[in-house]
């Protein structure tokens, strides 16, 4: 089966932990819950470091410090109500695959965070990957009503996976 995932690891302590793999399993596990199919899309992910994610951060959202994950969707698919649903998205071919956009992790802030909430490691970064493909998809957490969607679907998806709440 084709990988959805393009996974580009910067930081090689990101190998060790089965990174691609995890990034296969959180991309089909949300694909499958949202009913959309596992050919025809795609998406990047780069695992990197706090240093790189934090001048990624100063670029794109002028905050000069690193972050869990940041999301760069290829088009805007937010709903313009808040709390709706973003409206599906059109599959591509396997030759064609819509490519949905980029994710980016980095290292150390996923690993501070999850010593900190005493939860695997695994479980954290699957969650955030999950989290920043939502964000491609068009959810955000922006109001009160989009967060409560999009939190409703990460639950369900990590739940689907044997994975706890993050919430």
């Amino acid at each position: 089966m084709e990988p959805l995932v393009d996974c580009i690891i910067e930081d090689s302590r990101w190998e060790a932990m089965g990174l691609d793999d995890l990034c296969q399993i959180a991309a089909r596990a949300t694909f499958h819950h949202l009913n959309l199919p596992e050919q025809g899309l795609t998406l990047c992910v780069l695992a990197c470091d706090d240093t790189r994610i934090a001048a990624l951060n100063a670029d794109f959202r002028g905050k000069p410090q690193p972050t869990n994950v940041l999301s760069w969707p290829s088009e805007d698919r937010a709903p313009d109500t808040p709390g709706a649903e973003p409206q599906p998205v059109e599959a591509g071919t396997a030759d064609d695959p819509e490519e949905l956009g980029d994710v980016a992790l980095a290292y150390e802030t996923c690993a501070r965070e999850a010593a900190e909430a005493d939860k695997p490691f695994s479980a954290h970064v699957t969650h955030l990957i999950v989290h920043g493909l939502l964000h491609l998809l068009g959810y955000d957490h922006i109001d009160d009503a989009d967060a409560e969607v999009m939190e409703a679907h990460e639950v369900a998806i990590l739940e689907s996976l044997g994975l706890d709440n993050p919430y």
